[in-house]
């Protein structure tokens, strides 16, 4: 590609303050487009300046409509899940009436059991069939059970229990949640419970919603939204549910979300915001998820853990819509995924602001989004921000492949760790380590394409960094790595690279030019950056051909080289940061 865009900045203050910018271009086709700054403190810690990355904030939003750009093709399980397949025209009226019994329609073949303002129903094998319910009662619930599909229309009902669930659906086959256009349903559990109940909306079965009506869930007690099978959200949705002590959403065996808005906010100790034994799929729709409580001690898995916005135990796919997710608690996370995760499309972005959490000599690190598995970002804007003590920004304790999108993380610790190899192959990739590396690689790192700008905290925490056991491979792309040194060894590489150290005056020009052609160019915001490591890779270079880098006030002809050099240079932080960053092993 002859017009190569590369974007960042990098300041730094002497022995306080890091920034970068950057932008690599052809000489005749200049583009700026500068990326945030980043300020090291007194007390060592790094600050952000303006831009998205540093300013930008995830609160419960019910009134912004919902997005109709990056939506995927809707994404059914099996094709009966789609209420278009089905038909529900035996119609059944539910009626509370707030203090008085219910009035309740009488249907051939369905039984009706009324106590107090609670209604229980059986519809056995009953086809076809339709519940309508609404009203009012603040000592009233719905129980449903029968052995046929059923739909459960929900048009302006509004269900208290002070005993117990308000929704019991105890039927193991499909419920399809139909939220009656322009209705608002609000429904309440039990703050103590004469019996234990998991949810304050509980199926045995699927729970399949419809309709652009509204929903509203106050747990007090368990959980807010709960199956025992999976849920589907659907365009038009408007769910918003708040969890006291339990998860806001709870599945066993999946959570696929094609549109929709869905809020959810947990208070819990540990509590997930969307929680699935299985898969999570997002194909549209935006989807935010605010967790505020700490750790908690784990007495099944004896062991520490933290809240989570979305967690599941096997796979996460974004292909589209927006994933907003903040987690305030002591080792809390945006995304914690058992097996692999993928984000094709759309826009994700975390905040996690906790520290550490230790109870019974264990601990639960924050971390923006966690992956055990491989983690693949094709396409998509993903944003992340962590600011409690090591937390790093995204972590995949495989391999971790950047092959599109913008990535862009600012994190207390590591900014993009892996355990495995990383790939970056194509998008754009800024990674700032406020405390520690920008990239950080416990394998080897291949970056054939794409941009890839990583700002280490200084000392000796680096841009880069591979642990001693693997190296770096450069086959193209753009590369600009600043930090306190240089931590990697080099495999082989295709394109030659310049490693130099110098001071930079606030607000001068720097580039990086052969001949009069200039291959990049940055733009400093006004601070100094003082006796830095800079690694430069960018395509067209060549090892053993000379370049001009002028620095601002200083100009210097570099060769560019095969290999790296380590030398440790005195600009950044003072002190080196995180102890034992510079060796590459993920908290």
């Amino acid at each position: 590609m002859k017009n190569v865009l590369i974007t960042a900045a990098i300041v730094c203050l002497e022995a306080m303050i890091v920034i970068a910018c950057i932008t690599a271009c052809s000489s005749d086709d200049v583009i700026d487009n500068i990326y945030d700054p980043f300020s090291v403190s007194t007390q060592g810690g790094v600050t952000a300046g303006s831009g998205e990355l540093s300013t930008f904030t995830v609160e419960i939003d019910s009134t912004t409509a919902e997005p109709v750009d990056d939506v995927a093709a809707e994404y059914m399980p099996e094709a009966e899940d789609s209420i278009e397949q089905n038909s529900f025209a035996n119609v059944l009226n539910i009626t509370f009436n707030n203090g008085s019994a219910p009035s309740v329609d009488d249907v051939d073949g369905v039984t009706v059991s009324i106590d107090g303002e609670h209604v229980t129903i059986d519809h056995g094998a009953t086809k076809g069939l339709r519940y309508v319910v609404s009203g009012t009662t603040q000592a009233g619930s719905l129980t449903i059970a029968g052995t046929k599909k059923y739909a459960l229309e929900m048009n302006g009902v509004s269900i208290s229990n002070p005993d117990s669930a308000a929704i019991n659906l105890l039927s193991k086959k499909r419920a399809y949640i139909i939220l009656a256009d322009g209705s608002k349903n609000t429904i309440a559990d039990a703050t103590t419970s004469k019996a234990d109940h998991k949810a304050t909306f509980y199926a045995k079965g699927k729970l399949l919603l419809s309709g652009s009506g509204t929903l509203n869930i106050n747990a007090n007690y368990n959980n807010g939204l709960q199956t025992a099978d999976y849920i589907v959200f659907r365009t038009g949705n408007k769910v918003n549910i708040k969890a006291v002590s339990g998860h806001g959403i709870k599945t066993n065996d999946g959570v696929f979300v094609n549109g929709g808005i869905i809020n959810v906010e947990t208070a819990g100790a540990a509590a997930k915001g969307i929680n699935s034994e299985s898969h999570i799929i997002v194909n549209g729709g935006r989807t935010t998820v605010i967790t505020t409580g700490t750790g908690a001690w784990d007495t099944d898995d004896n062991e520490a853990k933290g809240a989570a916005a979305i967690k599941t135990d096997s796979t996460l796919t974004v292909n589209g819509g927006q994933l907003l997710l903040r987690s305030t608690g002591a080792g809390g996370k945006g995304i914690k995924a058992d097996g692999d995760a993928t984000i094709n499309a759309g826009t994700v972005k975390v905040i996690t602001t906790g520290s550490v959490y230790s109870s019974g000599g264990d601990t639960a690190s924050p971390k923006g989004i966690k992956v055990v598995g491989n983690l693949n970002i094709a396409g998509g804007t993903v944003l992340v921000r962590t600011s409690g003590t090591k937390a790093e920004g995204i972590e995949s304790k495989a391999v971790l492949t950047i092959s599109g999108g913008d990535v862009e993380v600012a994190a207390y610790d590591d900014a993009i760790n892996s355990a495995g190899d990383m790939y970056i192959t194509g998008g754009s990739v800024v990674a700032v380590g406020t405390n520690n590396d920008g990239l950080d690689s416990n394998g080897n790192m291949y970056i054939k394409g794409g941009t890839a700008v990583a700002l280490g905290s200084g000392g000796a925490e680096t841009g880069i960094d591979i642990d001693e056991q693997h190296r770096l491979y450069i086959s193209g792309g753009n590369i600009f790595g600043i930090g306190g040194r240089i931590d990697a060894q080099l495999g082989s590489t295709t394109q030659g690279i310049v490693t130099t150290t110098g001071s930079v005056t606030a607000g001068s020009t720097v580039y990086v030019a052969s001949g009069t052609t200039v291959l990049a160019r940055f733009t400093m915001p006004p601070y100094g950056y003082s006796n830095g490591t800079i690694m430069l890779s960018a395509s067209g270079m060549t090892s053993g051909s000379s370049y001009t880098v002028s620095l601002g006030s200083t100009v210097q002809t570099v060769t560019a080289s095969a290999t790296l050099s380590s030398t440790q240079s005195g600009g950044g932080m003072p002190g080196g940061g995180m102890p034992g960053g510079g060796g590459g092993r993920p908290f």
